[in-house]
Parts: structure tokens; C-alpha cells; sequence
């Protein structure tokens, strides 16, 4: 292993700006994740970055392959790339109704 290795990279340490529930999407900067246990307001805890994860979703149907970008003010994934930070792409193709995509986290960027 190179001596100039710091991690895997399939988590980064994140600290809170409010209580985050285990499973709560989490934006650092431009990179999506998801808790990996609750965070209480500023704390540090532990967000996955990488992996598939169901995740709220806005009104409409998703394309498996779409890219998925967080509505930071309706909390939920969308396709809408306007005013919204891509965070990756959709694992599995999602109806109109339903309530969560699969997303596959910074990938497609």
C-alpha cells in the first residue's frame, strides 16, 4: 500500500449542521451521501459516498441511468438539473408515483 494512503473512500466523516437520522441523504458541498448512523447537531459521524440507496424522489418517472441531482429545498431527488447539484445516477428505473429511487451516489458527475 502506498505510504501516502488515507482511506477507502467509500465514507467520509461529516459534521453535523443538525440532527441527521441513520439513512438521512447528507450534502457535502457538491457530494451526495447517505448516514451511516444518526448525528446528533455538531457532531461528527460517519457518510457513505459511494453504493446504491433508495432515496425520496420528486413527481415524475426516472430512467434507469438518469442522472439524479438534490433539491436541497424539497429534500428529495429529481431529474431537474436547474438550481440542484448532481449526486449521481438512478440504479433501477422508478414510476411516477413511486416514492424513492435507487440511486447510485457520485457517479456520473
Amino acid at each position: 500500500m502506498a505510504k501516502n494512503f488515507v482511506q477507502e473512500g467509500k465514507a467520509l466523516n461529516y459534521t453535523a449542521g443538525a440532527d441527521i437520522l441513520s439513512g438521512d441523504f447528507v450534502l457535502i458541498g457538491t457530494i451526495g451521501g447517505i448516514a451511516k448512523t444518526a448525528i446528533a447537531n455538531g457532531k461528527v459521524g460517519a457518510v457513505h459516498v459511494t453504493g446504491i440507496f433508495n432515496v425520496a424522489k420528486a413527481t415524475g418517472a426516472i430512467t434507469q441511468g438518469a442522472k439524479l441531482y438534490w433539491d436541497n429545498t424539497n429534500k428529495v431527488l429529481t431529474t431537474t438539473a436547474s438550481g440542484n447539484t448532481i449526486v449521481g445516477v438512478a440504479a433501477a428505473a422508478a414510476a411516477s408515483g413511486d416514492a424513492t429511487v435507487a440511486i447510485l451516489l457520485n457517479v456520473g458527475l
